[in-house]
């Protein structure tokens, strides 16, 4: 496979996933917010623009931190490249440019999402925002649940799969990041946090008594089980690199070592060790994606793999 192509494929997957987890993390906030009791509502959806690390472009082109301004940046400013509207376009765009490697049924959900957030008039969007965040999270689902059941396994697949799991694993990592210090077990905020990163039903589920700030952490860091949980993301990227290129890669070992020491961690408690953990989850998500550019797209071609090997057997 072309490098151009695999990065087109990948990077399809990290905006979708991008576009889910800005509008998710907006909705949340959003209804929580305009119900919470808070002396400066200012400051807390300040926290929203600080958590997606924007918070100077921000103040470039607004000078207040409100309900309009915020979901205005997030969901379509043209100054704001992780808008909800940029990341769709841009998913559109890479698809588009290796359209041979994707299915019709793909196309043509990513192309519905698309029309969704551009055509959509912003007045109508902020009077219903909750219609237009579930429309939007929707998509995304429709889009990889028909990347699932309609395209073949193989490198294309595997690169969309990292792309998005990648993005996954560092949207709640960064979630978590932003909200452990000081979090204390505080049923409202617990839950917010919880359903910012799509887990508040799975995590009562398994669950039964009140809401723990230890366990909630814990379950969306190192639960194996969950999709958007970090450990479950890290173990598919692993996974992808290792159908797509064998093991002993770069990209496979700086996915591998931040896996490894979650796969062995343990949290009875939030401590300062905790936010050092995060830290290095962070860094090492930020490692691998730079190690993932430079080892399958500054190249030509990807290195042959066991879908390449498999073909040639088959010849």
């Amino acid at each position: 496979m072309l490098s151009r192509v695999a990065e087109s494929l990948y990077w399809t997957g990290r905006y979708i996933e991008r576009a889910e987890d800005t509008s998710r993390l907006l909705h949340v906030n959003f209804h929580g917010l305009l119900d919470a009791d808070l002396p400066d509502r200012g400051i807390a959806w300040r926290e929203l623009i600080l958590l997606v690390g924007r918070d100077e472009l921000f103040r470039e082109h607004f000078s207040d931190y409100t309900a309009q301004n915020v979901t205005e940046f997030l969901l379509w400013h043209p100054a704001n490249p992780d808008a909800v509207t940029a990341c769709v376009a841009r998913a559109r765009e890479n698809a588009r440019s290796v359209r041979e490697q994707v299915s019709s049924e793909m196309w043509e959900h990513l192309n519905r999402l698309h029309l969704l957030v551009s055509r959509t008039r912003k007045g109508a969007a902020l009077a219903a925002p909750h219609d237009f965040f579930v429309r939007i999270r929707e998509g995304s689902h429709a889009f990889q649940g028909v990347m699932k059941a309609t395209l073949p396994r193989g490198e294309a697949y595997e690169f969309v799969e990292l792309g998005t799991h990648l993005e996954g694993a560092d949207a709640t990592a960064r979630v978590l990041s932003a909200k452990v210090p000081g979090l204390e077990s505080d049923q409202q905020l617990l839950s917010n946090l919880l359903k910012t990163c799509g887990a508040f039903e799975a995590y009562r589920k398994q669950e039964y008594d009140e809401l723990r700030a230890a366990r909630v952490v814990a379950f969306l860091l190192l639960e194996r089980r969950f999709p958007r949980a970090v450990c479950f993301c890290l173990e598919l990227c692993l996974s992808a690199i290792r159908a797509i290129s064998g093991e002993a890669l770069r990209p496979e070992r700086a996915i591998g070592r931040i896996f490894a020491e979650l796969a062995f961690t343990d949290l009875p408690s939030l401590d300062a060790s905790t936010q050092m953990l995060l830290g290095r989850v962070m860094a090492g998500i930020a490692d691998a994606a730079d190690e993932i550019a430079s080892g399958y797209f500054t190249t030509r071609t990807i290195p042959p793999g066991p879908y390449a090997q498999q073909q040639q057997q088959q010849q």
